[in-house]
């Protein structure tokens, strides 16, 4: 089985999401020197050997969902910034897909940025489910990444992981030939006795359905996350942001082509 690594990216508590990043119309010089991730390597399944999601010639669609670490507060672009960045440095064509507020910078390394995503502030899980198929597939991506579970934390952690295996029933029911990538989410202090509880769960709802034929696999976003790139204890600054791009970058980069 092939494990999915990853840095960590948390949502925002409900009450402390109602700002928006702006759309960004600047250009971005990402540097991919704080991409590297230094968490451990995830568990969880993976696609059957020969799996290919992306198609062999145009871009590969990746669907960014979640909440406002996926909106990208704090940073606008959030993860997305540094992962394109990183794709296009290895010769990689991908675009983001949704039909949020579109943000982030309008180039990254002299190449348009898509700025495409499904990321919400404040959304729990179940509101993100309520959001698959419409209008999150709308666009029908060949990957999704997903990190979900933050909002949960503060307003319901009993019952998140049974939520979460729901929305990933969800996902692969709808969208059978895409790569479905769910993640640990980052460090929350205050609530960390919850996120680790809920954490530890992932890796087994995952396996579970990649056992069963799914395309699905564990990225960990949250081992080696300092609260150090923690913006406001909540959301990544843009080091975190840039960690949590390489973990989703080390997960899905022997699929692009």
């Amino acid at each position: 089985m092939t494990t999915g690594t990853s840095g960590s990216g948390g949502q925002a508590p409900t009450g402390a999401t109602t700002g928006s990043g702006g759309a960004g119309t600047g250009t971005s010089t990402s540097s991919s020197t704080t991409a590297t991730s230094s968490g451990s390597g995830g568990t969880g399944g993976s696609p059957d050997a020969g799996f290919q999601p992306c198609p062999e010639t145009g871009v590969c669609k990746i669907l960014p969902l979640g909440d406002s670490i996926t909106f990208g507060l704090g940073f606008d672009g959030g993860y997305r910034v540094e992962l394109f960045h990183l794709a296009q440095q290895d010769d990689h064509e991908i675009t983001f897909t949704g039909t949020q507020q579109m943000n982030g910078p309008a180039m990254v390394d002299g190449a348009p940025f898509p700025r495409n995503h499904e990321g919400i502030s404040g959304e729990t899980i179940q509101q993100i489910a309520n959001r698959v198929p419409t209008p999150a597939l709308r666009d029908m991506p060949h990957i999704v990444l997903l990190h979900a579970g933050t909002n949960d934390m503060v307003s319901s952690a009993n019952g998140a992981d049974a939520r979460l295996g729901a929305l990933l029933d969800e996902l692969i029911a709808e969208a059978p030939d895409a790569l479905i990538v769910v993640s640990s989410i980052i460090p929350l202090p205050f609530a960390a006795s919850s996120v680790n509880t809920f954490n530890a769960a992932i890796p087994g709802l995952v396996e579970e359905r990649a056992s069963a034929g799914a395309h699905i696999l564990f990225a960990d976003q949250f081992t080696g996350f300092p609260t150090s790139e923690l913006g406001d204890q909540v959301h990544p600054n843009q080091a975190g942001y840039a960690r949590m791009a390489g973990v989703w970058y080390e997960a899905i980069e022997g699929y692009l082509r």
